[in-house]
């Protein structure tokens, strides 16, 4: 055969290989329009409307060729548990009995190591699960575009990606869609007890929440990075064009937290707060298709380049002490994660909780907790841990050129 003709043949090869390469925004969108459609009413967690989403990821799944990795041969992983009615976490006999549903695909590449690669697909349902930051909420449904069918649909993109791309990396791939997520991570925490895969061979684990709103600056927050050695350099290698806060904590607010307990290395990829987070108006058109894109496209670059490695060497984070779903009270806000300045950013408050009582407004950065100093988010916990279901403190906080100090009741 000419040379030219081995040539073109080549090329056009390459060619392909690159097509099967290519994140579909079709895909994504598809995918993001069904889980966060008014039919699935909000996907609260043990109703038949998050069954149905967890059913169109196991789908999803199976279109792309993963094995089943649930505990009994299909791609569930079933768990039952009590959902308080109190804030501050306890049960009691009489609370409620739920089950939940994560969702469990595996790309066996004949591996040694394994990367998890997961999202939690639940939200808040008609608003009756708590946590909305809505007034009035009862009835009305939330939808969790980005919060957080953003985050499982490029899940089940990268999961189409390494399956189909033509490479056999060195490490297997489990997918996983956790349920009860916005109820305190418990899927994510009743994976990790009763995992359908040996933990120890897992080298890391990326946990995508909220990763729908790419701003014009390209603000990305990566959290994790403090948990193996080689993270921060490979993400300074990487980041290109976006702003990116690295943030070492292997604790946060999402699944991550789970397997990070478990001392395996995580990151977590977040594009930031908006004012539609958990409220009704979290819906699908206000999405960033495309950049979701680029945070996948980073994501597939990073794995990539960690792949090298037979296995990260996990490393414990300065707030390892603390677990944000152990804490004896709250102040009901949502912080700012992507904030950048001292001290916490308050991204909303929830009516009826102390911290609206005390007079906290959105926009405040809250800068102390009684006697204590809140420079960080690992402040804030460490703060909140000292305190007791009764306590009456002062919370001080920076609103505009002014800093206020007011009392406030856990």
């Amino acid at each position: 055969m000419p040379y030219r003709i081995l040539l073109l043949l080549a090329f056009l090869a390459a060619q392909h290989l690159q097509a099967q390469q290519t994140i579909s925004e079709k895909q994504l969108r598809k995918n993001v329009e069904y889980l966060a459609d008014d039919k699935l009413k909000g996907r609260g967690t043990g109703t038949d409307d998050e069954i149905k989403a967890a059913k169109r990821i196991a789908k999803e799944f199976k279109k792309i060729g993963l094995k089943p990795k649930g505990d009994k041969g299909d791609y569930y992983h079933v768990f039952g548990f009590k959902k308080s009615s109190d804030p501050h976490g306890s049960t009691d006999a009489a609370s409620p009995q739920l089950y939940g549903r994560n969702v469990a695909g595996f790309l066996d590449n004949g591996a040694s190591y394994t990367i998890v690669i997961g999202a939690h697909f639940d939200h808040l349902g008609l608003g009756d699960q708590g946590g909305s930051l809505e007034a009035n909420s009862v009835g009305q449904i939330h939808n969790g575009a980005d919060d957080n069918a953003s985050g499982t649909a490029g899940m089940i993109e990268m999961a189409r990606y390494f399956a189909n791309n033509g490479v056999k990396e060195n490490h297997n791939f489990l997918f996983l869609a956790f349920s009860a997520e916005e109820l305190g991570l418990i899927g994510s925490k009743k994976y990790t007890e009763n995992p359908t895969i040996d933990l120890s061979t897992v080298s890391f684990m990326l946990n995508m929440d909220m990763i729908g709103r790419l701003n014009e600056q390209k603000s990305l927050v990566v959290g994790g990075v403090g948990t193996a050695p080689d993270f921060v350099p490979t993400f300074n290698n990487l980041k290109g064009d976006f702003k990116m806060k690295l943030d070492s904590a292997g604790i946060g607010p999402s699944d991550h937290t789970s397997f990070y307990l478990k001392n395996i290395p995580v990151l977590f990829f977040f594009t930031g707060q908006h004012k539609d987070y958990h409220k009704p108006s979290d819906d699908a058109d206000k999405v960033n298709y495309a950049g979701i894109i680029e945070v996948l496209n980073l994501g597939i670059k990073a794995i990539t380049e960690l792949d090298k490695t037979p296995k990260l060497t996990f490393q414990e984070t300065k707030s390892n002490q603390t677990n944000n779903t152990s804490f004896k009270v709250t102040l009901g806000i949502m912080p700012d994660y992507a904030f950048d300045g001292e001290g916490v950013h308050v991204d909303g408050v929830t009516d009826g909780r102390p911290a609206a009582g005390a007079g906290v407004k959105k926009g405040d950065v809250i800068t102390g907790l009684g006697d204590l100093p809140v420079k960080s988010m690992q402040d804030y916990m460490k703060a909140l841990g000292a305190f007791n279901k009764g306590d009456t403190t002062t919370v001080t906080v920076v609103r505009g050129a002014e800093t206020l100090k007011m009392p406030i009741t856990f």
